[in-house]
């Protein structure tokens, strides 16, 4: 499947498409068994190489991995340390929240998203007709003007003019967790990879944007009558 957003912003990568599945994909690849691996790492090898990539419960031991695509929620005691100040467990604080009870807070507000046996990153013109209707969403790599283009494009045929959010979380969590749950009723897009963490495993001019599906076929529908096709756009275009 390919993607007419794609083509419009120029994208230079593979729209990555998300689903869950019960079955490993054939040719994934997947973190070595008990060896820590990123997640963002693995989002952004798909975009730009290609790759399959393929998540379960017995390849991510990053726990804010486990918890930012559902494989696990945070078990409390030592994370929220480990979020803020330290002071508890082997590791030093991250100093992303002023206090563990913020990051106790933050914990406690992430959104329900259970991956089935397997989460599944690919790029989306690998994925068929009959695999379509069951994913979760796109994610975009993007620089700042892409991203200005899937910001408007969001609000371009709603009333509301919030439907691209931003908030704080994991990479991870902030690309899949926030944006593909089925507590964002409102199908609202995520713009994701801010956090200083997940950054080490990008280019510094690189940011995500998340579609939830439905939301995604309906930008789809829409773009070539949108700005995306006129004299500003081709302006900003000219540079991409």
């Amino acid at each position: 499947m390919e993607s007419k957003i794609a083509s419009l912003l120029k994208l230079h990568n593979y729209p990555v498409a998300v689903y869950r599945t019960n079955k490993c994909p054939e040719n994934a690849v997947q973190f070595k068994e008990g060896k820590w691996g990123c997640i963002v790492a693995m989002l952004n090898a798909s975009a730009n190489k290609g790759i399959t990539a393929t998540f379960c419960d017995k390849t991510v031991t990053c726990k804010g991995g486990r918890a930012g695509i559902g494989i696990e929620p945070f078990k409390t005691g030592i994370i929220e340390y480990h979020l803020s100040v330290g002071g508890k467990g082997p590791k030093a604080g991250e100093f992303y929240r002023r206090s563990p009870e913020l990051a106790l807070d933050y914990i406690e507000s992430m959104p329900e998203y259970r991956t089935d046996n397997y989460l599944v990153f690919t790029p989306l013109c690998n994925v068929d007709s009959e695999l379509k209707e069951n994913l979760d969403g796109i994610i975009f790599l993007v620089n700042a003007d892409q991203l200005s283009g899937l910001v408007t494009l969001s609000n371009f045929d709603r009333k509301s003019l919030d439907n691209t959010a931003v908030t704080f979380g994991s990479g991870c969590a902030q690309s899949v967790l926030f944006p593909f749950s089925a507590e964002n009723t409102n199908q609202k897009c995520y713009i994701g990879l801010t956090d200083p963490s997940a950054r080490k495993c990008i280019s510094g001019e690189t940011l995500s944007f998340s579609i939830p599906w439905a939301r995604f076929k309906e930008m789809e529908l829409v773009a070539e009558e949108s700005f995306l096709t006129k004299e500003t756009w081709g302006v900003i275009s000219r540079r991409l």
